[in-house]
């Protein structure tokens, strides 16, 4: 049984904007490999929504309601309703995840 994955409008702005950094700062042809590499993380969802972690800093919340999975260093956050992936953020696991987390999703 396949689930429909789905970006919101700000996971694909978060994929627009990793891809156009690494073009400036690196080259396309990297911009172009993240971007597969990342597209094809979010779309094995489809078959197996479960298998990513709880996000810990959610997880010391209390809050079980999103999962991750990593191409490293970059984070995909995501949420599963009845038969559709919602795929949320897309970020550098660097970043200061604890604001990004509340910002975008706690206090959405």
């Amino acid at each position: 049984m396949s689930f429909a994955v789905l970006l919101t409008n700000d996971a694909a702005r978060d994929l627009e904007e990793i891809y156009n950094f690494i073009a400036l700062h690196d080259a396309p042809q990297k911009a172009d490999y993240v971007l597969k590499k990342v597209e094809k993380a979010f779309s094995t969802l489809s078959e197996f929504p479960e298998r990513g972690a709880y996000p810990k800093e959610l997880v010391a919340l209390g809050i079980r309601e999103y999962r991750e999975i990593f191409f490293k260093p970059y984070r995909i956050i995501y949420r599963v309703i009845d038969k559709n992936i919602y795929v949320l953020l897309i970020v550098d696991g660097r970043r200061d995840m604890q604001t990004l987390l509340q910002r975008r999703l706690l206090d959405a």
